[in-house]
């Protein structure tokens, strides 16, 4: 059976601010002694050591075949289309490799691929792959579902999908993993799961949310519930797990090796903690949308609602890349000119203008 597993290489154990190395080493000789063989990283993460500790610990250590890696091209490491090649190959260098099972166009949303498409880093990735450099080409992405499908009507190389995906972003209205999942099953896509466990949020429950889960009696871990969740959907080629000790490695890999799709019971209790955690000391936001038609300065509410939920419960280090998307084309929460006539529809009776105040002084 396939493992759906993946090693997602950017919260590794560090010392100080160094990559634990001999930590890396048992996590990385652990993940493969037990079957799994897929390793996620990119430039950005821990500022560049992930390649180099990818480089040290896996490619020196294990024989290339072995192994299956990702990369991911960004944005912010290349102003022109020949800048590409030498990034490209610094990657491959770092990594210790000379080629990539999976390189990703990074972090794709609205605005950055079209410096993407500018820049024709998918024409360039393309070549990559004829010259045999990348196996398969693929894009991670933070946006809405209109976005995405709009990229892969443009791009039929295009082989995998990275998402965001966990059981509270699943009906999230700025996240909107369900849609986006849709979306690439649409195209027949595979799909990628990052942050299934939404950057440790989904470990570190309250008491209430605990309650659920430890009456069902079988001695899982929390972790468990949401990787497990993200991996029972159809589609799904791996799904990736930010682990930073050996602890964190022997805990996922005991529930991933013999994996078994969520019960239906599992699913209930999933369900019940998804809603407490919504409405945990957050913005109670049922993202009916009766306030976003009539608001004079397009301030889409129910979206920068589920953004400081999710950075004021989850403490999310994408919310702030999800606000930004929410505001790209609409009003931020600074706009608001306190007109009322978001409360005065609210069902949920919910101080509007006053949060906004609460959301501008979070992301502004």
């Amino acid at each position: 059976m396939e493992k759906l597993l993946g090693f997602g290489c950017m919260r590794l154990p560090m010392k100080e601010n160094e990559v634990d190395y001999e930590e890396f080493n048992k996590m990385i000789d652990y993940f493969m002694d037990n079957g799994f063989n897929y390793f996620d990283t990119a430039h950005g993460y821990i500022n560049g050591k992930s390649e180099i500790a990818i480089g040290k610990c896996l490619s020196k250590r294990y024989d290339r075949s072995k192994f299956i890696l990702t990369n991911k091209l960004t944005d912010v490491y290349f102003k022109k289309e020949e800048d590409i090649e030498p990034f490209f190959n610094k990657q491959l260098e770092a990594c210790g490799v000379d080629y990539f099972d999976y390189y990703l166009m990074h972090a794709q949303n609205r605005e950055n691929y079209k410096h993407f498409m500018k820049c024709n880093a998918y024409e360039v990735a393309k070549r990559f792959k004829e010259e045999g450099k990348i196996k398969h080409l693929g894009i991670s992405f933070h946006d809405t579902s209109d976005v995405l499908e709009n990229i892969l009507k443009e791009h039929d190389e295009i082989e995998i999908v990275q998402i965001q995906f966990n059981y509270v972003d699943f009906k999230d209205p700025s996240v909107q993993s369900e849609k986006c999942y849709e979306v690439c099953r649409k195209y027949n896509k595979q799909v990628l799961i990052m942050e299934p466990v939404k950057g440790g949020g989904l470990v570190r429950l309250p008491e209430e949310a605990k309650e659920e889960f430890d009456k069902l009696n079988n001695n899982l871990s929390y972790a468990s519930y949401a990787i497990r969740f993200a991996a029972s959907f159809d589609g799904v080629y791996k799904v990736l797990s930010g682990m930073s000790d050996l602890e964190q490695m022997k805990d996922n890999v005991s529930y991933m090796k013999e994996f078994k799709k969520i019960t239906p019971e599992e699913k209930e209790a999933i369900e019940k903690v998804a809603i407490i955690l919504k409405n945990l000391g957050g913005i109670p936001c049922t993202a009916c949308r009766y306030c976003v038609e009539g608001c004079p300065m397009n301030i889409k509410i129910p979206d920068l609602f589920a953004c400081y939920n999710a950075k004021k419960q989850f403490k999310d280090w994408n919310s702030s890349m999800y606000y930004g998307v929410s505001t790209r084309d609409s009003g931020k929460a600074s706009d608001c000119i306190k007109c009322g006539k978001c409360e005065r529809i609210c069902p949920q009776h919910i101080k509007i203008r006053e949060k906004l105040e609460e959301v501008a002084k979070m992301f502004e």
